[in-house]
């Protein structure tokens, strides 16, 4: 196994308990994804929440669902129209309060847990509308804006796999320093090694969190790791894009001292992943390998090439055109 990963903060991360395999599902089974338990599983440690079961409705159980009402969406059952919204609300804002966690995986669809396509019903007949999100999860969201959060069914798209991902272990390793007793040097050390990472994803909020990083021995403590924090995962939260990454690239090739032969097969590699022909892994892997000696050391430590553990492998995605 790899320990060559600029991630060696273990995350912890929410899971709706059905997506780890736990017997909590309405029909007394589970929803077990392979990719959460084969993939994940051995880099995570896994926070695993099944708000129906915390809320006392047992398995089996009557299933659930939205329904309309001119206070807003309700929880109700299907068959008997029992109304769950105050009890799952109350236990989701007690959940939300206590969080701690660098991400989350919902189950998709589910009325308490869903993050899209919820349906709301009628007291009769088909949905008015899927566009809902579940109660639980809903709460959550709210609470935690900046959370890491997808559903296993959107993780199975490759680019919003590896986002998340990466989102999640950035958090980690955040966490990781704020809860210590960390120096203004140490923010500066962990900015500057995060400088590609953040670059890939929002220049604009990389030089704002800069300036905050600039006035951490003059500000209170606390409010330095919250202005940190609260820049630095909105910018994690921005969509990377090949451009920002070829920006990235050509930065860090500038960087290196290397022969006129390979900075021009470095640079047509480049060229390919921003053509659409080969996956980041390709850029970043030749980059990191020639990313040797003293004068290197600031690109080869860089988070940007190893923002998960690498056995993961899930840059190995080929990016859209333009």
């Amino acid at each position: 196994m790899s320990t060559t990963s600029g991630a060696s903060e273990r995350p912890r991360v929410g899971v709706s308990s059905c997506l780890v395999g736990e017997l909590v599902r309405y029909n007394g089974g589970h929803s077990r994804d392979r990719f959460l338990t084969d993939v994940l599983a051995p880099y995570v440690d896994w926070v695993p929440v099944c708000p129906e079961m915390e809320a006392g409705l047992g398995t089996p159980r009557e299933t659930l669902r939205q329904e309309q009402s001119g206070e807003g969406p309700r929880l109700v059952t299907r068959a008997t129209h029992e109304d769950l919204t105050d009890r799952m609300t109350a236990l989701a804002e007690r959940r939300a309060a206590e969080l701690d966690v660098d991400g989350y995986v919902f189950k998709s669809k589910s009325p308490t847990c869903g993050i899209h396509g919820v349906p709301l019903y009628p007291e009769e007949g088909p949905p008015l509308d899927r566009r809902n999100r579940g109660l639980f999860a809903g709460i959550v969201m709210e609470r935690h804006p900046l959370l890491p959060v997808e559903d296993e069914g959107r993780l199975h798209d490759a680019l919003l796999r590896e986002s998340f991902v990466e989102r999640v272990f950035a958090h980690a390793r955040l966490r990781t320093l704020l809860d210590g007793g960390w120096r203004p040097r140490d923010l500066v050390a962990f900015h500057a090694r995060h400088k590609m990472q953040v670059l890939a994803h929002d220049p604009q909020l990389y030089r704002e969190a800069g300036r905050v990083v600039a006035r951490a021995g003059s500000m209170e403590r606390e409010e330095v790791a919250a202005r940190y924090a609260e820049v630095f995962q909105r910018a994690l939260a921005t969509k990377a894009t090949p451009g920002r990454n070829v920006n990235v690239l050509q930065h860090c090739l500038g960087m290196l001292a290397l022969d006129p032969v390979r900075r021009a097969d470095l640079v047509e590699v480049i060229d390919s992943y921003q053509a659409g022909l080969v996956p980041l892994s390709v850029p970043t892997t030749l980059l990191r390998h020639h990313a040797r000696g003293e004068a290197a050391a600031y690109v080869r430590d860089q988070t940007y090439f190893s923002p998960y553990p690498d056995d993961l492998r899930l840059r190995n995605h080929v990016p859209a055109r333009g």
